[in-house]
């Protein structure tokens, strides 16, 4: 476990454990889920490279190449490949500081036929944490890519998300999406109830601004700031739970088999790098 803090923040880093973030503090508060278990499913964050969410079946045509993947978290989902492979990988550390860290992941051509070199950093200072995450194309050919970040966030009665986008994508119990409902103009699709109101496991489009979590029992709120190409948000409400999941995504669900604008994927041409980034800042409660 990494360990780094600057003013009132503490974080807590697994390199090993598919470069994720165990604990995410403010002040003592927790900002997001502690890890809870052994499981990858069980971590604070992990990070989505080199696609987000789910490609249908495993399958899908990029470049007049075929790729076939088989499910690589069977237990969650035996038909689809979810989330990319880094969340699954063993990350170096390339640097380190009290308060700064860059880990690597380096993966090799196999199934997903493109070799690629992702990279992970994290940065703390008084004001609160930036994550900044990259892909490069290693390969020879031009390569679909996507990148994002899967955090937890802990759920209570009361607890609120605000977010404006522009559209929602109702999902099929699969997981994968099946009609996109827009509006004229962003708006928040919650109307300010408390997320557990709602079950969902949704892709929003088309973000406008930043995104903001409320927790009014603890007097305690969260801005997320994500880079201008982290313009889709997955929501995920699992009924029952005591945390929520809020995801600034590059791209939908299934983009890869989704030809046409509109879909948030990348193809990154051999040798070019696609970045994001996310600052989170947390505060007293003010907004809600």
């Amino acid at each position: 476990m990494l360990a780094l803090s600057a003013g009132d923040y503490q974080l807590a880093l697994a390199p090993e454990r598919g470069g994720s973030i165990l604990r995410f503090d403010w002040r003592g508060q927790p900002l997001m889920r502690p890890a809870c278990g052994p499981s990858i499913l069980d971590v604070a964050c992990f990070p989505l490279v080199p696609f987000s969410n789910r490609i249908a079946h495993g399958r899908f045509v990029a470049d007049g190449r075929e790729v076939t993947l088989r499910p690589n978290f069977p237990s969650v989902d035996h038909l689809h490949p979810l989330h990319g492979f880094g969340w699954l990988a063993d990350w170096s550390v390339a640097d380190s500081t009290a308060s700064s860290v860059t880990l690597l992941h380096d993966c090799p051509a196999g199934e997903w036929p493109w070799p690629y070199l992702a990279s992970e950093s994290f940065a703390l200072d008084e004001g609160g944490l930036t994550i900044s995450l990259s892909v490069t194309n290693l390969g020879a050919s031009a390569m679909p890519g996507g990148l994002g970040l899967h955090p937890y966030f802990p759920r209570q009665a009361q607890t609120v998300y605000r977010g404006l986008h522009r559209g929602e994508w109702r999902n099929g119990d699969d997981g994968l999406p099946l009609a996109l409902h827009e509006k004229g103009a962003p708006d928040d699709w919650w109307r300010g109830k408390p997320v557990a109101t709602r079950t969902v496991d949704t892709a929003y489009t088309g973000r406008a601004g930043n995104l903001e979590i409320a927790w009014p029992e603890r007097d305690l709120a969260l801005t997320l700031e994500p880079s201008d190409n982290l313009a889709f948000t997955v929501v995920y409400t699992p009924a029952g739970e005591d945390h929520f999941c809020v995801e600034p995504v590059s791209h939908m669900t299934d983009a890869v088999n989704r030809p046409g604008e509109g879909t948030g994927l990348a193809m990154l041409a051999p040798g070019v790098t696609m970045s994001a980034s996310l600052r989170l800042r947390a505060a007293t409660l003010d907004w809600i």
